[in-house]
Protein backbone atom coordinates (compact mmCIF):
# COMPACT_ATOMS: atom_id res chain seq x y z
CA UNK A 1 0.00 0.00 0.00
CA UNK A 2 1.36 3.24 -1.29
CA UNK A 3 1.82 6.22 1.93
CA UNK A 4 -0.82 8.98 1.47
CA UNK A 5 0.63 12.40 -0.51
CA UNK A 6 0.56 15.40 1.85
CA UNK A 7 -2.56 16.85 -0.32
CA UNK A 8 -4.21 13.14 0.84
CA UNK A 9 -3.41 13.52 4.21
CA UNK A 10 -4.73 17.26 4.33
CA UNK A 11 -7.86 16.29 2.63
CA UNK A 12 -8.71 14.01 5.07
CA UNK A 13 -7.84 15.99 8.23
CA UNK A 14 -10.06 18.38 6.36
CA UNK A 15 -12.90 16.53 6.68
CA UNK A 16 -12.91 16.38 10.05
CA UNK A 17 -12.20 19.96 10.25
CA UNK A 18 -13.82 21.72 7.36
CA UNK A 19 -13.66 25.23 8.07
CA UNK A 20 -9.82 25.41 9.81
CA UNK A 21 -8.25 27.72 7.60
CA UNK A 22 -4.54 26.46 8.20
CA UNK A 23 -5.65 23.20 6.72
CA UNK A 24 -7.57 24.62 3.70
CA UNK A 25 -4.70 27.62 2.93
CA UNK A 26 -2.13 24.31 3.35
CA UNK A 27 -4.26 22.23 0.66
CA UNK A 28 -4.15 25.55 -2.04
CA UNK A 29 -0.61 25.64 -1.41
CA UNK A 30 -0.38 22.14 -2.24
CA UNK A 31 -2.68 22.71 -5.65
CA UNK A 32 -0.31 25.62 -6.30
CA UNK A 33 2.90 23.44 -6.06
CA UNK A 34 1.52 20.92 -8.49
CA UNK A 35 0.78 23.26 -11.17
CA UNK A 36 -3.25 23.33 -10.21
CA UNK A 37 -3.47 27.33 -10.31
CA UNK A 38 -7.45 26.61 -10.97
CA UNK A 39 -7.90 24.99 -7.71
CA UNK A 40 -5.58 26.77 -5.62
CA UNK A 41 -7.35 29.72 -6.62
CA UNK A 42 -10.71 28.05 -5.66
CA UNK A 43 -9.58 27.38 -2.26
CA UNK A 44 -7.90 31.00 -1.47
CA UNK A 45 -10.90 32.65 -2.63
CA UNK A 46 -12.77 30.70 -0.68
CA UNK A 47 -10.61 31.51 2.50
CA UNK A 48 -10.30 35.28 1.78
CA UNK A 49 -13.98 35.09 1.80
CA UNK A 50 -14.79 33.19 4.50
CA UNK A 51 -12.08 33.86 7.26
CA UNK A 52 -11.11 37.85 5.19
CA UNK A 53 -8.58 38.58 8.49
CA UNK A 54 -6.75 35.26 7.33
CA UNK A 55 -3.89 37.61 5.85
CA UNK A 56 -1.43 34.91 4.47
CA UNK A 57 -4.35 33.68 1.61
CA UNK A 58 -3.77 37.01 -0.24
CA UNK A 59 -0.87 37.00 -1.20
CA UNK A 60 -1.14 33.78 -2.78
CA UNK A 61 -4.06 33.94 -3.89
CA UNK A 62 -2.92 36.93 -5.82
CA UNK A 63 0.34 35.36 -7.50
CA UNK A 64 -1.93 32.53 -8.49
CA UNK A 65 -4.76 35.04 -10.41
CA UNK A 66 -1.73 36.22 -12.02
CA UNK A 67 -0.27 33.17 -13.09
CA UNK A 68 -3.63 32.50 -14.48
CA UNK A 69 -3.80 35.79 -16.03
CA UNK A 70 -6.43 37.58 -14.15
CA UNK A 71 -3.94 40.83 -13.24
CA UNK A 72 -6.81 43.36 -12.17
CA UNK A 73 -8.81 40.46 -10.47
CA UNK A 74 -5.01 40.07 -8.26
CA UNK A 75 -4.41 43.44 -8.18
CA UNK A 76 -8.19 44.05 -6.28
CA UNK A 77 -7.15 40.83 -3.92
CA UNK A 78 -3.52 42.56 -3.22
CA UNK A 79 -5.41 45.88 -1.93
CA UNK A 80 -7.73 43.92 0.00
CA UNK A 81 -5.26 41.95 1.57
CA UNK A 82 -3.25 45.15 2.32
CA UNK A 83 -5.98 46.70 4.14
CA UNK A 84 -6.70 43.34 6.09
CA UNK A 85 -3.10 43.15 7.13
CA UNK A 86 -2.71 46.77 7.93
CA UNK A 87 -5.61 46.54 10.36
CA UNK A 88 -4.46 43.79 12.02
CA UNK A 89 -1.36 45.51 12.28
CA UNK A 90 1.04 43.04 10.18
CA UNK A 91 2.89 45.88 8.71
CA UNK A 92 5.66 42.75 7.46
CA UNK A 93 2.41 41.03 5.33
CA UNK A 94 1.42 44.60 4.28
CA UNK A 95 4.91 45.46 2.76
CA UNK A 96 4.88 42.18 0.83
CA UNK A 97 1.49 42.76 -0.51
CA UNK A 98 2.60 46.11 -1.40
CA UNK A 99 5.79 45.38 -3.01
CA UNK A 100 3.68 42.60 -5.07
CA UNK A 101 1.36 45.42 -6.12
CA UNK A 102 4.59 47.26 -7.24
CA UNK A 103 5.10 44.44 -9.79
CA UNK A 104 2.16 44.47 -11.55
CA UNK A 105 2.57 48.38 -12.51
Amino acid sequence: MAAKTRKQQIEEMLTEAPNDPELRYALAMEYAGSGDDTNAARIFQNLATSVPDYVPCYYHLAQTLVRLGQTDEARSVIESGIKVAQKKGDFHAAGELEGLLYTLE
